[in-house]
């Protein structure tokens, strides 16, 4: 469905189901936030995705329901030629990194650039900082990530998918980022529809006997 699509159902009140991706390295916890928000159930024998997965989740947001679609990407790069085709449809994404292992965070900016290379521009984009129960084992500094995070244009925010902290929330803003800008352009959209009639010149002929009298009425 294009963006246009979207903005057009939206103005109707008909909802489209909305695609936010997950990406980030192997074992950063992409799985279980996908199934901490979807199900509200967490595995710690969770393995590795194979290719891509997904849930829905129906949300209200501004009083509007929006189903969205969570896809759940691999992370390593023998899978990445396959995951690369679903940004496309993509209107959000959590780029998620482990607060506890550096390297995850280093390769933030690369994943940023493939997402950039091949999603909509105007994708709403969150770094997320997962597993921050594991705060005794911080590697990445949390105001080093908010630094990062601004200089790029992203929201940000740390979660934890084993105690569920700020899970709910990540995905409730990034949902309410996409339903305002889609709702904003679908206002757009609606007013350049609106447009005032070409006026048509009407020339009004004074009668000839008032011609002939002059003088002020």
């Amino acid at each position: 469905m294009s963006r246009d699509d979207e903005y057009d159902y939206l103005f109707k009140g008909i909802l489209p189901e909305w695609r936010v991706v997950l990406i980030g390295d192997s074992g950063v916890g992409k799985t279980n936030l996908l199934s901490r928000f979807t199900r509200n159930e967490f595995n710690l024998e969770s393995k590795s995705t194979i290719g891509v997965e997904f849930a829905t989740r129906s949300v209200q947001v501004d009083n509007k329901t929006v189903k969205a679609q969570i896809w759940d990407t691999a992370g390593q790069e023998r899978y990445r030629a396959i995951t690369s085709a679903y940004y496309r449809g993509a209107v959000g994404a959590l780029l998620v990194y482990d607060i506890a292992k550096y390297a995850t965070y280093e390769n933030v900016m690369r994943w940023l650039k493939e997402l950039r290379d091949h999603a909509d521009s105007n994708i709403v984009v969150m770094l997320v900082g997962n597993k921050s129960d594991l705060r005794h084992l911080r590697s990445v500094p949390t105001e080093d990530a908010k630094q990062f995070a601004a200089d790029n244009g992203l929201s940000f925010i740390e979660t934890s998918a084993l105690d569920s902290s700020n899970v709910e929330l990540a995905f409730q803003r990034i949902l309410t980022e996409i339903y305002r800008i889609v709702s904003n352009k679908a206002l757009e959209s609606s007013n350049d529809g609106i447009r005032p009639t070409a006026g048509q010149t009407i020339t009004v002929t004074q009668p000839a006997e008032e011609q002939k009298q002059g003088g002020c009425c």
